[in-house]
């Protein structure tokens, strides 16, 4: 994999709620989930690297067997929930590599963000539907090789909640998971299944750059 110097960018940004050491910090980052026990991030850490701008991973290779990286989160605190957040991140790979999700190996492997409301027992059944919110179709993106950049505002009606209804059918259940955030991050999979975990056919870094709450 061809390998690049880090650029001395500006430190990661502070999320709101969060002091300058764990903002920082990629010991405050988890590539999980872990739900009763179990990561669903098989053959992966349980922290990412830090790096001199944020911190950064790799990714499984070859196989599903090998392992797939699923979601990679952070406790933020309190934000507002009229707040915009913008993610900047790199891929390395070599030209040809392919990211493929591991549950829906047709389809390109893709990056998004989302958020987490306390509480969450994962069922996506009653109230619980309203716990998980996956960021705007238009913001995910497909993970290939560059410098990309993620923008969304958390009040935006096109977030979708885990059954796939968007925020602005339900505006009243965004802002309740809004005012009792527990984690919020980035999720790897595909269109069809947002956090269902990817793999790389070649050796593959993921590094963020900048993680912003506004």
């Amino acid at each position: 994999m061809q390998t690049h110097a880090l650029a001395a960018l500006t430190a990661l940004t502070l999320l709101a709620g969060a002091g300058p050491a764990a903002a920082q910090n990629a010991a405050s980052w988890e590539i999980g989930p872990i739900i009763r026990g179990k990561n669903y991030s098989q053959g992966m850490p349980l922290r990412p690297q830090p790096t001199r701008s944020g911190w950064s991973f790799n990714f499984p290779v070859g196989s599903r067997e090998a392992g797939h990286v699923h979601y990679v989160t952070f406790r933020p605190g309190p934000v507002a929930p009229t707040s915009r957040i913008v993610v900047r991140y790199r891929v390395d790979a070599r030209a040809g590599t392919r990211f493929v999700p591991q549950e829906r190996p047709e389809l390109r492997g893709t990056v998004s963000l989302y958020f987490q409301r306390r509480g969450d027992n994962w069922s996506a059944k009653g109230r619980y539907e309203y716990f998980r919110w996956y960021a705007p179709d238009t913001t995910v993106r497909e993970i290939a090789p560059g410098e990309y950049e993620i923008s969304v505002r958390l009040d935006d009606p096109d977030w979708i909640s885990v059954q796939g209804r968007t925020a602005g059918s339900n505006p009243t259940a965004l802002q309740a998971a809004l005012a009792d955030i527990d984690r919020i991050g980035l999720v790897f999979g595909s269109t069809a299944a947002r956090g269902h975990g990817v793999y790389a056919t070649a050796p593959a870094r993921f590094t963020l750059l900048s993680f912003r709450i506004l």
